[in-house]
């Protein structure tokens, strides 16, 4: 493809995921606001394809196109097989623009039925045949009619203009304005002094009624004010206009709201008051209403605005931005060994000037991660139709629910999120939220809740699916890990380890396969897709009231701001939005008995860092705490030396060192050394099982042979 098809490309699939959510919400709230959105985009979208020479998404979207402004004129009812047809539609749609993207514009033989089929129920007619005449007033047209002076010299008759009036509508009602007749004695009789208030209903433009009075108003005036019907469709010719800078005139001129003999007396008027707006001669003029002339100011400014912010965007490819973001990872690295390099030598202007520079790199480095950073409401919205759509094939009442949709995270990581949160999505939609009646008879709502949360929190982006169903059945997925010989009868497992056995590949207590579920296939997948993005999941089980699934991710993949700490010669980088506070350990602090220390009165667990990752180093004369936030709350870490602060350039681990608990990846260091970056909440598991009597090989050799504590006690 070239560059115009590309970007043909993109933005029709932004304009499909907006028609999409628009006909969602159509569907739970109609408004003529969605309609119009709906409509202005199947309106871009067809010249769109036109401008790239793509017929088939053209001719199909300019079907949808008309059923939509047949909606938007209230032509045809929104109804629920509408709605249906409608997303199907969009669904057809978007297959064509990846048969386009992929270079080819002939459709497959299901495609081609599919689309006939669409194409036949998108056209079929519900328009009312009843035709009524309109009532006197609001639906009717007003005529203020002076005709000229000469009209009788000219040959004409004002019967016969009526009579062509008649021809085109219905005259509801007609005054003669008699106002300008002179007195007897002055009054010619070849003189036309004579005028009408006509009430008129028709269908007819307003440059056509216009056209019937066209030599007998030149002298005289001709004042059109359109029903309201037709003040409504003048407001909805303007919004629904190409974004294309106009005058107001020409705006108006193409609306029908004016004819070229009204827009040219009113730019002569103009001319005349030089600054007077062109809008509030015609309002004057009476060849405008208000509102209307307010509707097309408004669409004006807001092409213009469009266009000022789209000159303002530049879209790069994802590439570039990778390419950028390994470039500044490499600044901060020879910043850093510039900076050791500087205090080595002792010289203080230049270490003045190497602050300058880290203030700089620091800056360059945020506003390249800054980049690549978009809101997960963008991923969120992917799944309101997967609700609906299953919530209706299973017969499951579903309200899908959204909150944090503006937390940001790394595109990278947003791209990669899409298929594991689709498979927990599709589980609670299938086994966790219940049928009407279980919901009915457990004395719940018949409406289940499906909630996607997302928040910050201590240097990590937390995304959570729940629901309000029955829950997750331990005591079920125990004896099935039993019959599948995972475990054996008197093998002992806490609640947590025993939820964590659905994550063993081909693990599922359905009793039958779904379309969405059943098979076996998925909640492994999910895990491992989540720790290759350097992140955890894990389960809140309410049973009876519902289960959670939380995902812990990292904000980037790219570059952190972190914490030194050694140990001996080893090097270790904690996140530094974690780290709370720094102290000298003290024995005398210690709480007898256990691995705490007292801190202002109460007890902070702590772990030896060394001790913990099995390192054989030589005791310190100092050791020191590094108090860090948790999931779980404050945790201290003792370790030999504080080295401070530092920029960190995330590299990660291989394939084989991946599962290893408590290490999130590595990073290079100024002077060359590698360090390895905590993984706080892995920490804590490697504590737990360290607390449970397993040495630190143990621990090692476990998280390199098992993903998960459970499968960790089976091997024991």
């Amino acid at each position: 493809m070239d560059a115009l098809q590309e970007a043909f490309v993109t933005e029709v699939r932004e304009l499909i995921a907006q028609m999409e959510d628009g006909l969602m919400a159509l569907e739970k709230s109609p408004s003529d606001e969605l309609l119009h959105a709906v409509f202005r985009s199947a309106h871009t979208i067809k010249g769109a394809a036109a401008t790239v020479n793509c017929s088939s998404i053209a001719n199909f979207t300019h079907v949808l196109e008309n059923t939509l402004d047949s909606l938007r004129q209230h032509l045809r009812a929104l109804e629920p097989g509408l709605i249906e047809s409608l997303l199907a539609s969009v669904d057809h749609l978007r297959l064509l623009v990846d048969l386009f993207a992929n270079g080819n514009d002939e459709l497959r033989d299901d495609m081609v039925n599919t689309q006939s089929s669409l194409l036949a129920q998108l056209e079929r007619s519900e328009v009312s045949c009843t035709q009524t005449v309109p009532r006197e007033g609001r639906d009717c047209w007003h005529l203020s009619v002076r005709l000229n002076r000469d009209l009788y010299r000219q040959g004409q008759d004002p019967l016969v203009l009526l009579e062509a009036l008649g021809e085109i509508g219905h005259i509801l009602r007609i005054d003669t304005i008699l106002d300008g007749l002179p007195s007897l004695y002055e009054a010619d009789p070849e003189d036309c002094l004579f005028g009408f208030e006509i009430q008129f209903a028709s269908d007819c433009s307003k440059a056509q009624i216009e056209q019937i009075f066209m030599f007998a108003t030149d002298e005289g005036f001709l004042r059109l004010i359109p029903p309201n019907a037709h003040t409504e469709e003048y407001l909805e010719l303007i919004r629904t206009m190409p974004d294309n800078p106009m005058r107001l005139g020409e705006i108006l001129l193409k609306a029908g709201a004016i004819t070229e003999a009204e827009l040219h007396a009113g730019l002569a008027e103009q001319q005349e008051c030089k600054d007077a707006p062109l809008g509030e001669v015609l309002v004057a003029k009476g060849s405008a209403t208000p509102t209307v002339i307010a509707a097309a100011v408004e669409q004006q400014q807001a092409v213009r605005e469009r266009m000022n912010k789209e000159s303002r965007l530049i879209k790069v490819p994802a590439e570039k931005l990778d390419y950028l973001i390994n470039l500044v990872g490499e600044l901060v690295i020879s910043s850093a060994g510039t900076h050791m390099i500087a205090t080595a030598c002792g010289q203080r202007a230049i270490l003045e000037s190497l602050q300058g520079l880290s203030r700089l790199t620091e800056a360059i480095r945020d506003s390249a991660l800054q980049l690549r950073m978009v809101p997960i409401g963008e991923l969120f919205n992917r799944y309101q139709r997967v609700v609906r759509d299953n919530a209706r094939e299973l017969g499951k009442k579903i309200e899908f629910v959204t909150d944090g949709a503006e937390t940001e995270l790394d595109k990278s990581l947003v791209e990669k999120l899409a298929d594991p949160l689709m498979h927990l999505v599709r589980n609670a939609i299938d086994h966790g939220i219940e049928a009407v009646e279980a919901r009915k008879a457990a004395g719940k709502p018949e409406t289940g809740t499906l909630s996607l949360l997302a928040w910050h929190d201590s240097g990590n982006v937390w995304i959570e699916v729940g629901d309000d169903g029955r829950g997750l059945n331990t005591e079920r997925i125990r004896q099935k890990a039993i019959a599948n010989g995972l475990i054996n009868e008197d093998t002992y497992l806490s609640d947590a380890e025993t939820l964590n056995l659905i994550f063993e590949p081909g693990f599922s207590t359905a009793e039958e396969v779904t379309s969405l579920s059943g098979r076996g296939v998925g909640m492994d997948v999910v895990r491992r897709a989540i720790k290759s993005l350097r992140g955890d999941i894990h389960i809140v089980n309410r049973p009876g009231l519902g289960a959670s699934f939380r995902i812990r991710l990292p904000l980037t993949l790219a570059i952190i701001d972190g914490f030194l700490l050694k140990i001996g010669k080893h090097g270790f980088v904690a996140p530094l939005d974690t780290v709370q506070e720094c102290l000298e350990w003290q024995e005398s602090n210690r709480i007898p008995g256990s691995d705490c220390m007292k801190l202002r009165g109460e007890a902070l667990p702590c772990v030896r860092l060394g001790e913990l990752f099995g390192l054989e180093t030589p005791p310190a004369k100092r050791e020191n705490v590094i108090v860090v936030n948790t999931e779980n709350g404050r945790l201290g870490l003792i370790v030999d030396q504080l080295a401070g602060q530092c920029q960190t350039v995330v590299k990660p681990l291989g394939e084989l060192f991946r599962p290893l608990k408590g290490i999130a990846g590595s990073t290079i260091l100024g002077n060359g050394e590698v360090a390895l970056i905590i993984d706080l909440q892995g920490l804590m598991e490697l504590q737990q099982l360290r607390a449970a009597g397993a040495s630190a090989r143990q621990i090692n050799l476990l998280s390199l042979s098992t993903e998960n504590t459970a499968s960790a006690k089976i091997a024991s």
